[in-house]
């Protein structure tokens, strides 16, 4: 009650108004008010017939009597102002637990004693039939004449509507907020300002039905995630986020309380102390502070690769072959020069017939996947994969006192690299889904995972990569898989994926340009029926504000409500370097994770293939050509043998001639003893070296000795 209550008007119209305020939530109590109702005619019946005699002296006697009037009508109403302070108006309960036609005669009952009591000795009567109703109103200036003491029914405790919702509405967002389970605490509803007994809350077995988390830059989407992670981490609840600006690292460290914190977190109903939670810090492919993340090309698959590299269906069935290949052919693809090695062999002329049986692969196909891998490669895309590669059961571990890990992925430009971010992560939600159980519907999820920046995530994104990332989502919450995107605005996730989100808090929108009035309409038309102007409300929040709307333990949507954010219990600003390099060198996974491997794969295996092919193709060509050598020096050896006997033949004919011309025939008859001249020049050294200086000249060659 105000402190103006103190005139005899005040609190009846206060109760009017309350009245008329919660007419449609009081039909629950309406035989109760009709009972109460009939004890009060009753005693204002009783009381008007000893006070007819009374009124003059009621009314001379008023000032003086009011005191023990107020005091005896306080005794009566004790039970019913039990829960409030001695001034509380006691009709207005009543009104609040009334059906409209109960509320309407209480109304006229009070006016009526107002009225009488003002202007006449009746006033003495309706005054009394007022305390029993109202169980008092402190009024010096009213007498109230003793009256039976009435039991009122008990009603709840309500804030005094301040702000763009009444008392009804309120009540309805606090019944849409009580659950029965285990749920993660948001904040308190905000009605003018907040009110802490109405807390907004979302369950923690419909984590897994995901979320999104919006609003522009710099109106606390952070501070939400960090709020939900930890909250998380306590229930057992391992977590997955992108740390884009490094601003969760410090949750590892206990917060910092100061006198303006403490201010907020007091005004909305949370007792704050500062705490720590595990984290485990990674990075992709060792670019970064963390363990590094890497994962193999065999374990990425064909299909998400072309989805990521954005090739057609005739493209995507060429890949699919050329891993089938390099599977049956033993040829580990570990990375990307591996796949390009093996593109590479299955074009040349040595690999074409490799997959001849299979419909072989068309030059040009090749061509446009090797240059999408260098396009690929070039966005970094090549330190992702490799080996080690990751388990992602690493991802779903919890610590020895119950409490779940929280996994921080170190992503450094970001915003110049969405092509690795995007892979890395469709790559890690698909890996997850491969390899986990279906559960169905769990008490608590397995793993959330925040996609912050969601938008890098779809910008650019082909049909086919966003068709396979709506399954995702819509599929892996049998595995006990939630996920939340935390972007700008809802606009930056398709209209199919926005389909399947159960919880949203959506932060300040800003509507500066017709583009972003148009959002802001389309974002209101989404939201279920509330109370109100939502486009005024997402324009107007402020820092650490949000319109929350989750999906309550019966799969429904709750009341849409405006709430002030709890503040996170961890440090809210980047752990110290020191600090984190020394909490990544102490990691267990550092030492499985932290060396990369260089085994042989398909691009060794190849090249080795190919230089003993090169090595084959050499030695036969060698062979080759040495035959060749050998056949044409056996056919130049046979023309100078040829030769050689020709011109011994001819020698030997131009011996004989010169030997019959220079002997007579006597001489010819005997028997030579010795060489004449002409055989011991014919048959000299210097004779044959001239013979074969002469064979030399005419065939080019000199005969082998």
């Amino acid at each position: 009650m105000s402190d103006d209550a103190t005139t005899p008007t005040d609190p009846l119209a206060a109760a009017r108004a309350e009245a008329e305020a919660l007419a449609t939530a009081a039909s629950e109590a309406q035989a109760a008010a009709a009972a109460a109702l009939q004890r009060l005619e009753d005693a204002a019946a009783a009381a008007r017939a000893n006070a007819e005699a009374q009124a003059a002296d009621a009314l001379a006697h008023a000032h003086a009597d009011g005191d023990a009037a107020d005091t005896d009508a306080r005794s009566a109403a004790a039970a019913a102002t039990a829960a409030k302070n001695d001034e509380t108006n006691a009709a207005s309960e009543a009104a609040r637990t009334a059906s409209v036609n109960a509320q309407a005669a209480a109304n006229a009952t009070t006016v009526a004693a107002h009225d009488a009591a003002e202007k006449s000795a009746a006033a003495a009567t309706d005054a009394a039939t007022r305390s029993a109703v109202a169980a008092t109103a402190s009024v010096p200036d009213l007498s109230d004449p003793p009256s039976v003491p009435v039991p009122v029914p008990d009603a709840p405790a309500t804030t005094p509507a301040a702000g763009p919702l009444d008392d009804g509405e309120m009540d309805r967002i606090r019944a849409g907020y009580a659950f029965e389970g285990a749920a993660l605490q948001m904040g308190a509803l905000v009605n003018g300002d907040p009110v802490p007994d109405v807390q907004v809350r979302i369950p923690l077995a419909m984590m897994n039905r995901h979320g999104l988390v919006a609003g522009a830059t710099g109106t606390g989407k952070t501070r939400t995630l960090q709020v939900l992670a930890e909250q998380l981490s306590a229930h057992g609840v391992s977590v997955f986020a992108a740390d884009i600006k490094g601003d969760l690292s410090g949750m590892a460290v206990p917060g910092e309380g100061n006198d303006k914190l403490l201010s907020r977190t007091a005004g909305i109903g949370q007792d704050w102390a500062p705490a720590s939670f595990p984290l485990e810090y990674f990075s992709l492919g060792g670019v970064g502070r963390g363990v590094p993340i890497r994962a193999t090309i065999a374990g990425f698959g064909p299909i998400l690769l072309s989805k990521v590299l954005g090739l057609n269906d005739t493209q995507e069935s060429s890949l699919g072959l050329v891993f089938h290949y390099a599977e049956s052919a033993g040829l580990p693809l570990l990375d990307l020069t591996d796949l390009r090695a093996v593109l590479t062999f299955l074009a040349s002329d040595e690999g074409k017939g490799e997959l001849k049986e299979l419909g072989g692969l068309s030059g040009a196909t090749v061509g446009v996947i090797l240059r999408e891998l260098i396009t690929f490669a070039d966005q970094g895309a090549d330190v992702f994969f490799g080996e080690p590669e990751i388990d992602t059961a690493e991802f779903l571990r919890t610590t020895a006192d119950g409490r779940g890990i929280i996994s921080l992925l170190e992503v450094p430009g970001v915003q110049d690299r969405p092509a690795l971010y995007s892979t890395f992560l469709m790559w890690l939600l698909a890996d997850l889904f491969n390899d986990l159980p279906e559960v169905g519907d769990l008490d608590q999820p397995k793993l959330v995972f925040f996609f912050d920046e969601a938008h890098l995530l779809f910008r650019d994104a082909s049909k086919d990569f966003l068709a396979q990332i709506t399954q995702t989502v819509r599929l892996i919450r049998s595995k006990g898989v939630g996920i939340f995107f935390v972007t700008q605005t809802p606009k930056d996730v398709p209209a199919d994926v926005l389909g399947q989100l159960g919880s949203r808090v959506q932060h300040q929108l800003r509507a500066f340009t017709p583009d972003d009035a148009k959002a802001l309409r389309a974002t209101v038309s989404t939201y279920p029926t509330s109370a109100y102007d939502l486009a005024e409300v997402l324009t107007g929040l402020g820092t650490g504000e949000a319109v929350v709307t989750v999906m309550n333990e019966r799969g429904a949507p709750s009341p849409v409500a405006w709430t002030r954010l709890r503040a996170p219990q961890g440090l809210m600003s980047p752990r110290p370097d020191a600090d984190l390099a020394a909490a990544v060198h102490a990691s267990a996974l550092l030492v499985k994770y932290g060396t990369a491997i260089d085994r042989e794969s398909a691009r060794e295996i190849l090249s080795a293939k190919l230089e003993a092919a090169n090595q084959a193709a050499a030695a036969e060509e060698d062979a080759v050509q040495r035959a060749k050598a050998e056949a044409e020096y056996a056919k130049q050896k046979a023309a100078i043998d040829k030769a050689q006997a020709a011109a011994q033949k001819k020698a030997d004919a131009e011996y004989e001639r010169l030997l019959r011309r220079t002997q007579g025939t006597a001489r010819r008859r005997t028997t030579r003893s010795e060489k004449t001249v002409l055989e011991q020049v014919l048959t000299s050294r210097a004779t044959k070296t001239i013979l074969t200086g002469v064979v030399e000249g005419i065939f080019g060659t000199r005969r082998r000795r």
